[in-house]
């Protein structure tokens, strides 16, 4: 069974901390949610054209140890963001954890949507 601990979310992005049993693949969690979510979000007409989630998603693991600090990390998205913009905070956790990554393969950034 999956648990929603926390999740918060800014204008480009959104923030979960789920806690997972290994009973249920990541992808097939994150399939449901984008799923369910587009539905929910374009049945209740919450925005003026049809939603639809980016392909892909980030996912990172943390120990039971690190859960607060995950959890304040969340709850404060938007004072964060006010120092560093989505894509400077996703590329330094892709560093931060030493993960190889073609920025072809990267999320398209809000602000390249915008030129």
């Amino acid at each position: 069974m999956q648990k929603l601990i926390v999740i918060n979310s800014m204008p480009d992005h959104v923030h979960m901390l789920i806690g997972m049993k290994p009973d249920i693949a990541l992808s097939d969690l994150m399939r449901e949610i984008k799923s369910n979510s587009s539905k929910f979000i374009n049945e209740q007409r919450f925005t003026r054209r049809k939603f639809n989630w980016q392909e892909g998603f980030g996912a990172f693991s943390y120990s039971h140890s690190q859960l607060d600090t995950v959890i304040m990390y969340i709850q404060n998205q938007e004072r964060h963001h006010a120092k560093k913009t989505f894509r400077q905070e996703y590329l330094s956790i892709l560093k931060k954890f030493a993960i190889d990554y073609d920025d072809k393969y990267v999320f398209k950034w809000i602000e390249d949507m915008n030129e």
